[in-house]
């Protein structure tokens, strides 16, 4: 497993007394990066609108620049063969973060469960929204749970860490590949291509759209993908302007619960397209960690919890890590290509 700086627990820098913030305006506007699907574009606005009402700007004095990714083209020309055979590394992000560091965009925004847990040389991952609901939602026309469905049923979805959980509790269901952005799947739902599927809550609610939903999953019974529900802000190690203007929409909270379950997965050596669940929640000054790891075809899975200071929530994160290696045993992961 690689070797990387610890994660450290994420606190809005302070403004220098006396020191002036270059504010943009509509006719030099801060441009905020985006790949360009509904929930992406959703999220940028969100990411504008705040910053607008923290510096009482009009949203003229920013723009969204959309991004088209290698992953929006491969995954809509090889829609039936999952992302890990197609080179998931960077698929999303990499077009985004050269915007960024040749200067077409200043800042980034990411659905923190697709990021990685190192970024590019000169480019920080340090700012967080506040979190949405982290659980997974059950889509289907016809049944209510996924205990309802009967066996062999069709089942679809994108995610290993999704598929995994599933087959480990309903070995006897079909799984699917099943990508594309929320109106795509929903679209496929409802053409037979699988009887059910799942979607993050985060995104229907940003959307309003959890109508659709049948129920939301309680994280005993699906534990979420790592930092699921949480907004990243991405922005160049060097841009002071950005560095100010995002501190002040800074959610600390998130960033702490984040710090540990980012923690948590570079200690497993993770990625976006590993089976590797967790959650961390806060209670007063303490943070309770919950894991999960898993064999992408569900035959083994692993879990445990641990609490404790939130000071302490990224070696609590590396702790926990290691004990699910060590009950796991060695090679548990040698799958991974």
């Amino acid at each position: 497993m690689s070797k990387r700086k610890p994660l450290p627990v994420t606190m809005p820098p302070h403004k220098p007394a006396g020191m002036t913030l270059d504010l943009p305006t509509p006719a030099s506007p801060l441009k905020i990066g985006t790949r360009g699907s509904p929930l992406a574009l959703a999220q940028a606005y969100e990411t504008r609108g705040r910053l607008a009402a923290a510096f009482e700007l009009p949203e003229t004095a920013f723009e969204i620049v959309v991004i088209k990714t290698t992953g929006d083209d491969r995954a809509m020309i090889q829609a039936d063969r999952p992302l890990k055979e197609i080179g998931n590394k960077g698929l999303f992000t990499k077009e985004i973060e050269e915007a960024m560091l040749d200067g077409r965009i200043d800042i980034a925004v990411h659905s923190m469960k697709d990021m990685p847990v190192a970024q590019p040389e000169g480019l920080l991952l340090d700012t967080y929204l506040p979190r949405e609901d982290t659980r997974d939602a059950f889509i289907c026309h016809d049944y209510k749970t996924i205990h309802d469905l009967p066996q062999g049923a069709v089942v679809g979805t994108s995610s290993l860490r999704r598929r995994a959980q599933l087959l480990f509790r309903r070995p006897d269901l079909q799984v699917v590949e099943f990508r594309g952005n929320v109106q795509t799947r929903l679209k496929k739902l409802s053409e037979g291509v699988a009887t059910a599927t799942f979607l993050a809550c985060a995104g229907l609610r940003r959307m309003d759209m959890m109508d659709v939903a049948n129920q939301p999953i309680a994280p005993e019974d699906m534990l979420p993908a790592v930092a699921q529900g949480a907004i990243g802000i991405e922005r160049r190690a060097d841009d002071a302007r950005a560095e100010r203007m995002l501190a002040a929409i800074h959610d600390v909270p998130t960033g702490q619960r984040l710090a540990a379950e980012r923690a948590f997965l570079e200690a497993l050596d993770g990625s976006c397209e590993t089976p590797i669940a967790a959650l961390a929640e806060l209670d007063g000054d303490s943070l309770h960690l919950r894991g999960e790891i898993l064999k992408p075809d569900g035959s083994e899975a692993h879990a445990a919890e641990i609490s404790g200071l939130i000071v302490e929530g990224p070696d609590m994160g590396r702790a926990l890590a290691a004990q699910l290696l060590s009950v796991a045993g060695e090679g548990f992961f040698e799958w991974r290509d």
